[in-house]
This record gives structure tokens, C-alpha cells and sequence, in this order.
């Protein structure tokens, strides 16, 4: 099975938990990279250290117990947490490796506020647009969920107060936002402006009304069509994919599947379907070709084949291929590595943003959100994608938003957006019953799965 966590990400990470927790983990030498096949008890081990993500079910973690740092494992505990906190990876623990690469990037770019962690507002931040005026209406409506945190009606007077800041917003934007419209899709997008402004009276009602329960879905609501808005704002697709991928399977713009899975051994969860934003804005070839297997019921009736707390992967065909056999060459199907960088025009295709020296930029798609979904590739062969795909299990205080060395090293292209707290309760053996496009089909270009044989 491809790597996809390299040994530098995982043992950081069991460092990062550990130093909270003032213990060492059994073994702080040189990790093997991590493969499903050959390391699961290693896995085990690790996962029992860095703790899971609950779902809606409770987990009880077992508390942890050690002896005081000795000074050595202090300096290694300490370049550890260095490297994931500046996603540079620190595998060489020798005096003549540390001084041959002493300096470390400027971490003030890594101090910019709490990381945006829900995937559709990932989404909406995602799109290939510059509209001041509709983001002033976003932000607050966004901030409502932070309001919702107050115990109690308290909450309302915080909501209330996002409300007429977004109300305003819209009213002293609306023409920006109307002008911003693509010309031909410029009727939906007024249509979604009359909703979005009637729908804000109607939440200012339900907080004068004071019914605190009601604000959620009204909310999720508004904001749907804030971000239908912002789609209506792209006008074709934004850029040209370079020439030597132009004959891949694209996906020009955005699609939405339903991944349904059927659980074994759950007694709370018999099957449950994930929906799942690709977003080929940002990852038109690495989406496309998820989206042409999918339409060769690749996936359909695969196992999930890797669930070890920090990640959920599948993909891995049966037979010695590790990746999609194209039946018309009779060769495995591989992708490059592809990633979009935020105030880029076009992805970087080939080389993670390390190689590039690319240390302090951020990707339009982090690896923020629980259930961030992303392509598997071999640890050392930045272009050796096909068909394994993972979705993070995001454990949010030890995998800091741009503080981790996934972001820029693998390619995201999607977040699971309906069910993604279930995610946690998948196991290995646990069937993908289907993987159905439910929307967004005629953006892809280039189907291979149309051409015989």
C-alpha cells in the first residue's frame, strides 16, 4: 500500500502529544516509513500514544505514565516538536547533521489565528475569486458558530450582533457582489442574494425570539447561499492545466459524491453514506482522476484497508498493482503530485512545496478539516498517485493547520462535508458499498472510463 505519513510526521506527532503529557515514547530513533502491509504493530503502538478522534460516540483514552525527561531526550523531544511546528522533518538526530542545517524557517507566518477547520467554509475560502464585498458578508456569518460557543441565550446577543454586521455588509455591498457575478450565471446569483437577505431577517427574528436552537440550521442555511453566491462568481475555469497533463482525466471546477459504506461489528452504525466536495479548482487532475475511477465503480465493493486513528485509506487493488490498471495500455495509471499555493494563479505539479522552497506558503486546500481527503503516493516518489486516496482523522491540537508536514507533500482535493465524524468509526475489513457522483459530472473532460476496452 502507498505511503502516505511519512516516519518524521508520526513520530512527531507522538512527541508533540508526549511533551504535553511529560512522557516518552519507547523509541525515538529512526522510524521505517509507514506501511499498512509491513508496520502495523508499530501503528498500533503509535496510535495508542497520539489518542483518536471521537465521533459521536464516546471513547474513554487510557492515561499515560513515565519517568522525568533526562536532558537528551529533552533536546530530541524539542527538535521534534520543531519539526512539526516548522514542517521541516528532522530524521538525523547526529551532531554533524544538526550543524549542517541549523537555521529554521521564520515561524511568524505560522501565527496568523485560530485555523479554519469546517470543510465547506475551506470550500467557499477555496474559490477562485476576489470579492471583497462578499466575504464581509461571509466572516460574520461564519462567526456565529463561534458565538454559539456561550453557554446559554448569552450566545444570542454575540448572534445578533453577527447578524446586522452581515446585514449591513450586504446591503452597502450588494452592487460590488451583483457586478461580481459571471455574466452567465448572473440571475441564479441575484435569485441566491434575495434568499440570502431574507433569510437574515429571518434569523434576526429567531434572535429576538430567543430561540437559541433554531440559530444553527438557519445559519448552515445562509451560508449555503452565500457560497452558491461565490460559485456563481466563476467564470469558466480559471486557468490552463500544463500541456503534458492536458489528456488526463480533469475535473473542471467542482463535483459531489456519496461514498456509502456498509460497517461490520458497530452494534451504533450498520452502514452510512459520507458525502464528499472535490474540488478541481485547486486539483483539476488529481480530482479528475478520483472522479473517472469512481465512474468505473473502481471503489465499489473495496474494503477499507488502513484505519489507524490518523488516517481512513482504501484504493489498493488486489493483485500486485498498487495502483489503477488503465485496461487500454495495461499499465498502471499514475498522477503527478499537485498542489495549489494561496495567491497562485495555477497549481505547482511535481515537487512538494519544500523541494520548490516554497517553506513559509500555505495551500488553497490545507489539511484542516476532519475528514480532509487526499491522494496517497509513495513517500519517496513525489508523482507515483493512482487510485489510494486517504481521509485525515484530524486530531486539531497535533495537527496544527500549516504546522504539519502533510500540507504541501500530498495532494488535497476534497472534504467530506455530510457524516465526517463517522469517518472514526470505520475499521479495516468495513465495505464501500458504492461511490456515486450525485452532482457535478459535466465538469469532468477527458473521461478515460468512456473509451472502450
Amino acid at each position: 500500500m502507498a505511503a502516505i505519513i511519512s516516519c518524521h510526521f508520526c513520530s512527531s506527532l507522538a512527541i508533540h502529544k508526549c511533551i504535553s503529557n511529560r512522557v516518552m515514547p519507547t523509541n525515538h530513533a529512526r522510524f521505517p516509513s509507514i506501511h499498512h502491509k509491513t508496520s502495523a504493530s508499530w501503528v498500533r503502538c503509535l496510535v495508542t500514544q497520539c489518542g483518536s478522534r471521537s465521533s459521536h460516540q464516546c471513547h474513554t483514552k487510557k492515561k499515560q505514565s513515565g519517568r522525568p525527561f533526562s536532558l537528551k531526550e529533552c533536546a530530541i523531544s524539542i527538535a521534534l516538536a520543531v519539526g512539526l511546528v516548522t514542517g521541516t522533518p528532522i530524521l538525523d538526530w547526529t551532531p554533524s547533521a544538526y550543524a549542517a542545517n541549523p537555521a529554521l524557517p521564520d515561524l511568524s507566518v505560522l501565527i496568523s489565528g485560530p485555523p479554519i477547520k469546517d470543510p465547506e467554509a475551506l470550500l467557499r475560502y477555496a474559490l477562485p475569486i476576489n470579492n471583497k464585498a462578499i466575504r464581509e458578508v461571509q466572516k460574520p456569518l461564519e462567526d456565529i458558530t463561534d458565538s454559539l460557543k456561550v453557554a446559554g441565550v448569552k450566545a444570542l446577543d454575540s448572534v445578533e450582533r453577527n447578524v446586522r454586521q452581515a446585514s449591513r455588509a450586504l446591503e452597502q455591498g450588494k452592487s460590488l457582489i451583483i457586478s461580481g457575478l459571471a455574466e452567465s450565471k448572473k440571475d441564479h446569483g441575484v435569485e441566491l442574494l434575495n434568499k440570502l437577505k431574507l433569510g437574515m431577517d429571518e434569523l434576526q427574528q429567531i434572535v429576538e425570539d430567543r430561540n437559541r436552537d433554531a440559530v444553527g440550521p438557519k445559519q448552515k442555511e445562509l451560508l449555503q447561499y452565500v457560497g452558491g453566491v461565490e460559485e456563481d462568481m466563476v467564470d469558466g475555469f480559471p486557468y490552463e492545466v500544463p500541456e503534458e497533463y492536458q489528456n488526463m482525466p480533469l475535473l473542471k471546477g467542482r463535483a459531489t459524491v456519496d461514498m456509502k459504506v456498509k460497517v461490520k461489528d458497530n452494534p451504533n452504525v450498520d452502514e452510512c453514506v459520507f458525502r464528499i466536495v472535490l474540488d478541481g479548482y485547486n486539483a483539476p487532475v488529481t480530482a479528475g482522476n478520483f472522479v473517472d475511477l469512481v465512474e468505473r465503480h473502481f471503489y465499489d465493493g473495496m474494503e477499507i484497508q488502513r484505519a489507524d486513528g490518523f488516517v481512513v485509506q482504501t484504493g489498493d487493488p488486489e493483485g500486485p498493482a498498487e495502483g489503477f490498471v488503465d485496461p487500454s495500455t495495461e499499465k498502471t495509471r499514475t498522477i503527478p503530485l499537485e498542489l495549489m499555493v494561496a495567491g497562485e494563479k495555477a497549481p505547482v505539479y511535481g515537487q512538494t512545496l519544500e523541494e520548490l522552497g516554497l517553506y513559509k506558503a500555505q495551500t488553497k486546500l490545507p489539511f484542516n478539516a476532519f475528514g480532509t481527503m487526499a491522494m496517497a503516493r509513495d513517500e519517496f516518489e513525489d508523482n507515483s498517485g493512482s487510485s489510494q486516496v486517504f481521509w485525515l482523522l484530524k486530531e486539531s491540537e497535533l495537527t496544527p493547520s500549516n504546522a504539519n508536514i502533510l500540507d504541501g507533500r500530498y495532494a488535497v482535493f476534497g472534504y467530506v462535508t455530510q457524516n465526517e465524524d463517522y469517518l472514526a468509526d470505520l475499521k479495516v475489513g468495513d465495505v464501500i458499498e458504492s461511490i456515486q457522483v450525485v452532482a457535478g459530472l459535466d465538469n469532468l473532460v477527458n473521461p478515460s472510463y468512456k473509451i472502450a476496452g
